[in-house]
């Protein structure tokens, strides 16, 4: 196995491939998109693909992909489409500004079901945010994946965000060089 990365539109020579990935993974539990969200990522990626900093981190297995992340720089204002509301609710305007924005914000990560517990996750996440701005990483995961938020955990990545008081939604998480990662209140890591 081995990871490579790709600045800007150079990723969409893929584009078939990370589609691929992408619905083998969100398709199933605990996501369970409909198939037609791999279209709409494929058409989402390719605006993606030019914002500033997009960075993706591919993971083949021989000629096949087998997964992928997907970063980019945080803009300034923050953003306010997709789940960004969420986020700047459960952190506050300040912290959102001074935390995320200018800071490598990590959209996707996916892996395919066979290609799970030899540590590809791990290598793609380390290799997108190699380069985050003074360190400054982050991400947002739902809270329907377990495992993906122990995931997170395991890496070091800080959880800075409580989910809603039904344990259902999103949270943040802080990457382990984040000059901001000791200034939350943490969640109490589950028993």
């Amino acid at each position: 196995m081995s990871v490579q990365v790709f600045r800007g539109a150079d990723s969409l020579a893929h584009v078939d491939a990370l589609r691929s990935v992408y619905v083998d993974v969100f398709c199933a539990p605990p996501w369970n998109e409909d198939e037609s969200t791999g279209d709409a990522f494929v058409r989402r990626l390719a605006g993606d693909a030019a914002r500033g900093g997009f960075t993706a981190a591919l993971a083949f297995a021989g000629a096949e992909v087998v997964g992928f992340a997907t970063a980019w720089t945080t803009g300034t204002p923050f953003p306010t489409g997709r789940c960004y509301p969420q986020v700047a609710a459960g952190l506050g305007p300040e912290r959102t500004a001074d935390w995320l924005c200018g800071a490598l914000e990590i959209d996707e990560l996916a892996v395919r079901p066979g290609a799970r517990g030899r540590g590809v996750a791990g290598e793609l996440l380390a290799a997108v945010t190699a380069d985050a701005p003074g360190g400054r990483s982050w991400l947002l995961t739902s809270t329907c994946s377990p495992h993906a938020v122990s995931f997170y955990r395991h890496r070091d990545w800080t959880q800075v965000t409580h989910p809603s008081p039904d344990g259902q939604g999103i949270v943040v998480f802080l990457g382990p060089h984040h000059p901001a990662r000791g200034l939350a209140a943490l969640p109490s890591p589950p028993p």
